[in-house]
Formats: structure tokens, sequence, C-alpha cells
């Protein structure tokens, strides 16, 4: 198959969330034997220059950067707000990537054009004029659900309101360009159901995130002697950026009442300023790390405290394919086929999740069992080149058994 993947941020590197589940696709597809062609925007926030991507990745998806300016644009936002739009879509539509769409949809033709976050959905139209492939949508999140989420934990008055606008008008926008597909796929299988429950008469399929095989563990690994706590995760995001100030508040002092030489580190991009100048004891704020697999495996407890959000925690799922012990929150473990207590621990209030912990640190044969049933569910249910096979079914599914 010829595929057109067309993504919101360059895929590579894959060091955050987003880039690490679309070149997760994109490896994969390589490595099935099939045609990639990408077309990616740069942005200010997320700017990858193109000489930084190997020489190699590039001749092999003959990936396009194209600049997109993002920023805010307080007259932008005022339009959308008098209007009832979606700021959050609406800077989307820009003839900066959309032109060079069309010249490579002039130039060639695809089986399949895969859309990665609806936000990219402007595309659809000139798709349709210059191609006549199969347009997929490939939903990292119900984009709505993330802003609701937000919505309803936020107390202050004027950003209650603002946020209620934010995640009504990106529904809106949902509804109205999803039946614009010819299918889509969902990361978990709960978006997959909000998605069907849109009476959508498209074909709805979901596939998780996937770990190569050879990078999964068959065992544990040695773990340090130091009681390490730690959280690893993109910090521009603000389900994880209010996850992690409800923990250092809330959770962490509870922890270190029973265990004073607890270590907790905190690692991710666009650390916040407030964290990065964090004075509380036995906390180690290291920021953006070059080796998150490293990173990960120096430590003994992963948490993970999400309230709000959408979609599957890619850092969870690469937790487990190491053998790490995970304590998390219902919101944080969604997507996931887990059993509570056993592959992973679950815990949503403040004492229960700091009394996991220590539990957790005091006891290294249930560290050792989490980390095995982890292994198990990462082998079955994350593996790459299974979710590759089911993923070019349900291409064939769209596009016909010759494509």
């Amino acid at each position: 198959m010829k595929i057109l993947i067309i993504c919101n941020k360059s895929p590579y590197p894959p060091s955050e969330g987003g880039p690490i589940a679309m070149n997760m696709m994109v490896e994969g597809l390589l490595e099935a034997g099939h045609q990639i062609k990408i077309l990616a925007i740069n942005t200010n926030k997320f700017f990858t220059p193109i000489e930084s991507i190997p020489e190699d990745y590039r001749i092999k998806t003959g990936i396009e950067l194209h600049y997109t300016d993002l920023s805010l644009n307080p007259f932008k936002a005022l339009y959308c707000l008098l209007t009832n739009q979606s700021f959050h879509a609406y800077r989307f539509n820009n003839k900066s990537w959309l032109d060079p769409l069309q010249n490579i949809l002039n130039t060639d033709d695809f089986d399949i054009v895969q859309i990665e976050t609806l936000f990219m959905a402007h595309a659809v139209p000139f798709i349709r004029e210059k191609s006549n492939a199969k347009i997929i949508l490939r939903a990292h999140n119900v984009e709505h659900l993330i802003w609701k989420r937000v919505w309803e934990t936020t107390s202050n008055h004027v950003k209650k309101w603002y946020m209620n606008h934010v995640w009504k008008t990106l529904q809106d926008y949902e509804n109205k360009m999803l039946p614009m597909f010819d299918g889509i796929i969902a990361i978990t299988e709960k978006d997959a159901d909000i998605f069907r429950s849109k009476n959508l008469k498209i074909p709805v399929i979901s596939i998780s995130f996937g770990i190569p095989s050879e990078q999964i563990l068959n065992e544990i690994t040695q773990q340090t002697d130091k009681p390490v706590v730690f959280h690893i995760g993109s910090m521009d995001w603000i389900p994880n950026r209010e996850g992690i100030q409800w923990f250092v508040e809330n959770v962490w002092p509870l922890v270190i009442e029973k265990r004073p030489d607890a270590i907790l580190r905190l690692a991710g991009r666009n650390m916040p300023r407030q964290l990065l100048k964090l004075k509380v004891p036995g906390v180690e704020v290291p920021g953006e790390v070059a080796d998150a697999r490293q990173f990960i495996l120096q430590g003994n407890v992963m948490v993970v405290p999400l309230f709000s959000g959408s979609g599957i925690r890619i850092k969870i799922i690469e937790a487990m394919a190491l053998g790490k012990a995970i304590v998390t929150t219902s919101i944080g473990a969604e997507g996931i086929d887990y059993q509570n207590n056993e592959n992973l621990v679950v815990a949503n209030e403040a004492p229960a999740m700091a009394a996991a912990i220590v539990q957790l640190l005091n006891d290294a044969n249930y560290r050792r069992f989490l980390g095995i049933k982890a292994i198990f569910l990462a082998h079955r249910n994350h593996n790459r080149q299974k979710l590759m096979f089911k993923l070019l079914e349900y291409y064939r599914q769209i596009a016909g058994p010759m494509a």
C-alpha cells in the first residue's frame, strides 16, 4: 500500500506522546513493507529542523515539514469567541501546509491518507478534490473530552467560563468533521465507543499504542537500591502539569512521612519554572532527559496522577514494557486493559495513592509481581507487530483487498 500520513507535528524525534504514537505507526508500516509519505507541520512550539532528522528516515518517509504559526493571536481568539468557533481547530486552517498538501496530491497517488489528530481535518476537502484515496482519522484522544475534564476540575470562575467555551466548540467541530472521513482509528476502545455513540456511518476501530516486541522485556531487570519514585511526561500538557502539582502538594508529604529517605524525580520537556525551582524534601527535577528509557529503568515506582485527559498514556505502556510498578488514577489508566493491583495500582485519593507508593517502596516482591504482570500485559496488548496486522486488515476493509 501507498500511505500518506499528515501529522500535526513531526513524528521524529519520537520524544513525547504525540510523536511517539505517530512514529510507532510509521516504523511499523515501513517494517511491514509499505510505502510511506509524511507531511507534517512545524510550529513555534514544536519545531524540528529538517536537517536534524536522520537521512535514512528522510529517504524512507519522504518527510516534508512546513512551518505554520500556531502562536496565540488575540484577534483570532476573540473572533472565534464571538463566532462560537473552536480556536484550537481554527488556527490549523492554514495555507502554509494546505498548499504543499495539494502539490503532493497532484504528483502522487495514494491508497490511504491517514490524518493524525482531528485538528488536521481541514485537509479533508482538499484531499477529496485531488485524490481517490480513502481518508482515515487517527484520533489520539477525544479532543473535547480533555477540555471538558479540565472544565470540570477548574474552580476559577473566569477560567471555568472559558473552558466551557473551549470544550463545547471542540465538540461541535468534532461532530461536524467526523462524518467526512472514511474511517476512524481510536487509540483506545473507550474512545472508539465514544465515536460509535455518534451513530457515524463509517467503521470505527481501536488500535492501541505498540512497542516493538524486541523492546519489551521478558524478565525484570535489576532495580535501584534507592527508593526512587518518578514521573515522566510532557509538562506543557495541562493534565500532566495539574496532576503533578496536586501530587507534590497532597501525596508526596504523606510518602515522606512514612519514608523520609524516598526520592521523587520529575522529568519531562517544558518543565514549569515553579517545579524547576521546587524546594521540597526528596524532590529532584531534572526536567527534560536525553534518554527516557534509561530514566524509567533507574526508578522503582512510576506515578501518573491524572484527573483530566483522554486517550492512552504512552509513558505508562513504555514503563510496563520495562517491568515497572505503576501507581496512577482511574483516568491515567484509561485505555489500558489492566487488572487493579495486578498490572498496576489505581488510587484516586491522596491517602490511598501515598499508601500504595509506600507499600511498593517497602515490598520489593510486590514491585516485582506488578512488574512481571505489566510485562505480560505489554506483550499481549501492545506488541507493535500484532497491532500492525490489525491495522492493515482495517486498511483493506476500507480501501479494498487490492490496495
